[in-house]
C-alpha cells in the first residue's frame, strides 16, 4: 500500500514545476508491473492545483476516489464501503520537489526523491508520462492524455466526500 500512496503523491504533482503549472487536469492510465512481470492498469482522471491538492478518480478496473491534501491522503472505495485516511509528512511539498527536476534533453526530465529516480516525459507544454521503480521493485508508468494546463479548478472539489455509513480507517 505504501507504493500506492507514493504513486498517488508523485503522480499528482510531479509534473507541476517543470512547466510552472498552477492547475493540471488530465485523463490517466497508470500501470504497475511487478518483478514477475505481472501488470495491472488503472484508468481515470486527475485534477491538481497548487499548493498541494490533487483529486484522482479511478474508473477502471475499480471505482475509487483519492484526495491528496497538504498533509493527508483520503482514499474512498465505494465497492468496499470504506475510506482510508493516511497522514503524510507535512514537509512534503510537491511543487517545490519539481523545481529540482533537471532537464536531461528536450522533453525529458529527471528528479530524485527519497532515493527514487523519476523520469518525466513532456511534449511541448504537456506532461506525457512519468516513470519510476518503487521500493518494492514495481515499475510504475503514468500516462496522461487530454491535458488541460492552468485552467480554473474550483477548490471545493478537493473537499473529501465520505458517504455516510462507510467504515473510516485511519492509518
Amino acid at each position: 500500500m505504501k507504493h500506492f500512496f507514493l504513486t498517488l503523491l508523485f503522480g499528482s504533482i510531479l509534473f507541476a514545476n517543470i512547466i510552472d503549472l498552477n492547475n493540471f487536469q488530465a485523463d490517466f492510465e497508470q500501470s504497475i508491473t511487478d518483478e514477475k512481470n505481472k501488470k495491472i492498469t488503472y484508468f481515470g482522471t486527475i485534477q491538481a492545483s497548487k499548493p498541494s491538492y490533487a483529486l484522482w478518480k479511478y474508473t477502471q478496473p475499480i471505482d475509487k476516489t483519492v484526495y491528496v491534501l497538504k498533509n493527508k491522503v483520503i482514499m474512498v472505495e465505494p465497492e468496499l464501503e470504506q475510506a482510508i485516511i493516511k497522514t503524510i509528512d507535512s514537509n512534503f511539498d510537491f511543487f517545490t520537489l519539481l523545481k529540482s527536476a533537471k532537464e536531461i534533453k528536450k522533453d525529458l526530465f529527471s528528479a530524485v526523491f527519497n532515493n527514487v529516480k523519476y523520469t518525466i516525459y513532456t511534449k511541448g507544454l504537456n506532461v506525457e508520462s512519468i516513470h519510476y521503480t518503487d521500493e518494492f521493485e514495481n515499475k510504475i508508468e503514468i500516462i496522461f492524455k487530454n491535458q488541460k494546463v492552468n485552467e480554473s479548478i474550483k477548490i471545493d472539489i478537493f473537499n473529501p466526500y465520505i458517504p455516510q455509513g462507510f467504515d473510516v480507517i485511519r492509518d
